[in-house]
C-alpha cells in the first residue's frame, strides 16, 4: 500500500528512465487490487459507486459483493532502482470505457492481462482488444480467487487461444510479492520481444 510519508511521493532526482505498463482485464478481475498491492505511493483511483444504471449492463455474476468500479484508470508507481521508475496504468474493464485504452497504451512497453477463471469468457474480448493493438507485448496473470477453479497452463493457453510464447502466471493480486512476480514476467517478456 502507499506510504503515508510525504517524502515517498516524489521520485529521487537520480531517476532518468521510466517504464509504462498497462494492467488490463475484464470487469472485476482485480486490477485495482493488484496496483494497490505494489504501488509505493497511494494509488490514484477513479472508482465510482455502482448504481442501478449498471444493472443489466455490468455482469455481476460471481461478483455480488462488488460495490465500486473504475471509470477512467488506476495509477501507481514503483521505483525500480535509483535510475528507473515503473508506472502502472490500470484500465477499466467494461467495454464502454475501452476508448480510453488507446491513450493509456501509448508509450507502454507491455500489458499485464489479469484474468479470473470463474468468469473466463470475459477475457476473450480483452485479449481481442490487445490483438487489435498488435505490437503491445502482454503476459497473462491468473488471479487466484479463493473459489477459483485451477486449470493447467496448456488448457488455459488453448481456451484463450494464446501464442506459445505468451507467458501465463498465477497470482494473488492482494500480495505484493505475487503481483511483483507477474510484473517482472511481463517486463522480461516485453524486453525479449524488443530484443528479438
Amino acid at each position: 500500500m502507499g506510504s503515508a510519508d510525504s517524502a515517498d511521493r516524489y521520485l529521487p532526482d537520480t531517476v532518468q528512465e521510466s517504464v509504462k505498463i498497462l494492467v488490463v482485464g475484464d470487469f472485476g478481475v482485480g486490477k485495482t487490487t493488484l496496483i494497490g498491492s505494489v504501488s509505493e505511493i497511494e494509488p490514484l483511483r477513479t472508482e465510482e459507486t455502482m448504481t442501478q444504471a449498471s444493472v443489466g449492463v455490468d455482469d455481476l455474476a460471481g461478483l455480488e459483493g462488488k460495490a465500486t468500479t473504475t471509470v477512467a484508470m488506476d495509477f501507481g508507481r514503483i521505483t525500480l532502482s535509483p535510475y528507473t521508475a515503473l508506472y502502472l496504468f490500470g484500465t477499466p474493464g467494461q467495454q464502454r470505457f475501452w476508448d480510453l485504452w488507446a491513450g493509456l497504451a501509448e508509450g507502454a512497453v507491455g500489458a499485464l492481462v489479469l484474468i479470473d477463471t470463474r468468469r473466463l469468457e470475459g477475457s476473450f474480448e480483452v485479449l481481442d482488444q490487445l490483438e487489435v493493438r498488435g505490437d503491445l507485448p502482454f503476459a497473462v496473470a491468473v488471479n487466484l480467487f479463493p473459489d477459483s477453479r485451477r486449470y493447467s497452463e496448456s488448457d488455459l493457453r488453448e481456451a484463450l487461444d494464446l501464442r506459445p510464447d505468451t507467458p501465463i502466471v498465477e497470482c494473488d493480486a492482494r500480495s505484493r510479492t505475487s503481483s511483483m512476480d507477474c510484473l517482472i514476467t511481463l517486463v522480461d517478456h516485453a524486453f525479449r520481444k524488443v530484443s528479438a
